[in-house]
């Protein structure tokens, strides 16, 4: 028998369509887009996730003097400005310019859970928001890890961890033993965990390490939630959003 409240954690590359058919899927790419997305937002600038370079070229054209941020495999596409790097990000003193935000797997996966409910971008500076917000929006909650080249990675395990374990604390129901697991192996476990992972050392041997400082140094630090509203990351001004009220620029303090 379904439970009346439920949460699911999986990973986007593992799982198909079916996780992105939810009322709210919480979507997580640690290293880096969503932390990227949200330092954005965060500093008073812009953001608008793009699928795929086809996508973000016609964004591009409809904005005034937009940055260009992102990577595609790793690397940065030609023409952008900066690397798909929060650390980069939150450096750049011109935030009247609007961020349009490309990854391999982060922006697809917000996109296309926003194409079936509520697509909120979380990451470790603002999960505890994010479990509030998707918590207060539906019943039953995907959590839903970008992944990377196949694998679903340890720093979006331990940020949908914690999302669930606060989700289960207010009443949801593991959705099945994959998902309790996942819990278990994170619950109180210390954010540095990630940085001997697969993806903080790419990043280390890419030379791109103050991002992992950038990662590990902001937890818990924005008190907001962030959703994809008209092809863009906005702050959730209201936690009672279900039904798409309550969402703006204004960001609330950390």
């Amino acid at each position: 028998m379904t439970p009346d409240r439920s949460v699911r954690i999986t990973c986007f590359q593992d799982g198909a369509a079916e996780p992105l058919a939810a009322a709210a899927t919480v979507c997580i790419d640690v290293f880096r887009a969503t932390t990227t997305a949200v330092t954005a937002v965060v500093a008073g600038r812009r953001c608008f996730p793009a699928g795929s370079l086809e996508q973000a070229v016609p964004l591009a054209a409809a904005l005034h003097q937009p940055l260009l941020v992102g990577e595609l495999g790793g690397n940065m596409p030609y023409g952008f400005d900066l690397q798909n790097s929060p650390a980069a990000v939150a450096e750049r003193p011109d935030v009247w310019r609007p961020a349009i935000l490309l990854s391999t797997s982060g922006t697809p996966l917000l996109i296309a859970a926003a194409q079936e409910g509520r697509a909120y971008a979380a990451s470790l500076r603002n999960w505890s928001a994010a479990a509030d917000a998707a918590a207060a929006a539906s019943a039953h909650v995907e959590i839903v890890g970008a992944g990377a080249r196949g694998e679903f990675r340890e720093e979006d395990q331990i940020c949908g961890a914690w999302i669930a374990e606060r989700l289960a604390a207010a009443g949801h129901a593991f959705a099945d033993a994959a998902t309790a697991e996942l819990v278990e192996r994170w619950s109180g476990r210390p954010v540095e965990a990630i940085a001997d992972g697969r993806s903080a050392a790419y990043l280390r041997d890419t030379g791109q390490g103050k991002d992992i400082e950038f990662v590990l140094g902001h937890v818990d630090d924005v008190a907001c939630a962030f959703v994809m509203s008209a092809g863009e990351v906005v702050a959730v001004t209201d936690a009672a959003d279900a039904e798409g009220h309550g969402v703006g620029r204004k960001v609330l303090p950390a």
